[in-house]
């Protein structure tokens, strides 16, 4: 039986390959969003006989769902700044170790 991953931490994997997975995720989902939208605007304006352009459909569909995403896409959000986080503080560290080792220490 393998040990559970304690809280707090991620699988195996590197920082920087978590980050793009996740913004990958997090931007697939959110563009998703925006394409749901879009056709409930354009075929329900369509369903009570009101022709709406796409485009507009689309402008709409931004509008409305950047705030519906920061509401949907809570947990996503939360890694993908986990992962910036994990991210700086490794290059944080790197930076710190390079400077010391040019100090000789």
């Amino acid at each position: 039986m393998t040990d559970p991953i304690p809280t707090g931490s991620t699988p195996s994997g590197s920082a920087k390959g978590r980050l793009v997975r996740d913004l990958g995720l997090y931007t697939a989902a959110r563009l998703g969003l925006i394409a749901v939208v879009a056709a409930v605007i354009y075929f329900g304006a369509a369903l009570v006989g009101v022709t709406v352009p796409l485009l507009i459909a689309m402008v709409f569909a931004l509008v409305v769902a950047f705030p519906l995403s920061l509401v949907l896409f809570k947990g996503l959000r939360r890694r993908v700044n986990e992962d910036i986080a994990a991210v700086d503080e490794k290059r944080r560290r790197d930076r710190e170790d390079l400077h010391s080792r040019l100090r000789g220490e």
